[in-house]
């Protein structure tokens, strides 16, 4: 009962996030779906449910995508997934998070110095490079865009719904670049059908709640998002 419990929490609050933000379910759900589930289990989990979420919410906002920065992500995930699969498979993920979580955190410092950057098409690429990467190594997607969209001051509206757009690609690729390397299991696929009623409500509420998110308020969200990002991280590779 305590793990179901925990579970259920666990994903209303991940799909709040993702809802509100367009990030967030990945960073927030990982860390203690793991503490539940084996590895493949929890990434394969957090894939499958936000991919629903954003499928869910895609034609409500999707008037507010950039579509050519959305293609640029896109192109450059494409390099990036498999590079992380095979670090998945291959490499040491202790020392891939204690690296990504001290890149994260400096980042996020700079960011919060009013460092700011000029988006060009190169840099859109390798931003979806990065994500591509993260996404079949760690199964968080959410933490090179974010610091890209946070770089480039973007706005909420288009921030959110431009990342939704481009993790319906992301989610999806990843997800069979996972079953088809790493397996899938029955585990995995109820119980991303029994979190489904929770998602829904997760969503219903998030959506009210970003009604309710000035600018201001929103950036911070996002660098609360990075920062626990990257301290857990480097907490959880020790």
């Amino acid at each position: 009962m305590e793990t179901i419990l925990s579970f259920i929490v666990i994903v209303l609050l991940a799909s709040i996030l993702q809802t509100s933000t367009g990030f967030g379910f990945s960073i927030m759900a990982t860390p203690f779906l793991l503490l539940l589930f084996e590895p493949k289990e929890a990434i394969q989990i957090n894939l499958i449910l936000s991919l629903f979420i954003s499928c869910m919410l895609i034609r409500k906002i999707w008037q507010d995508t950039d579509y050519r920065l959305m293609k640029r992500f896109i192109i450059g995930s494409a390099a990036g997934l498999p590079v992380g699969m095979v670090l998945f498979l291959l490499a040491d993920i202790g020392k891939l998070k204690v690296s990504v979580s001290i890149i994260i955190l400096l980042l996020t410092l700079l960011l919060i110095c009013k460092f700011r950057i000029r988006p060009t098409k190169a840099r859109d690429v390798a931003a979806g490079g990065f994500s591509g990467m993260l996404t079949t190594s760690i199964g968080m997607p959410g933490p090179p865009i974010l610091l890209y969209f946070s770089g480039i001051d973007t706005g909420k509206e288009k921030l959110r719904a431009t990342t939704l757009a481009y993790y319906l690609f992301i989610y999806s690729a990843s997800l069979l670049v996972q079953i088809l390397f790493a397996g899938t299991s029955k585990t995995i696929w109820l119980s991303s059908a029994a979190a489904l009623p929770i998602v829904l409500a997760g969503l219903f509420l998030g959506n009210l709640l970003f009604l309710r998110i000035n600018q201001q308020l929103f950036r911070l969200f996002l660098y609360g998002l990075l920062l626990f990002t990257g301290v857990y991280l480097l907490i959880d590779s020790w």
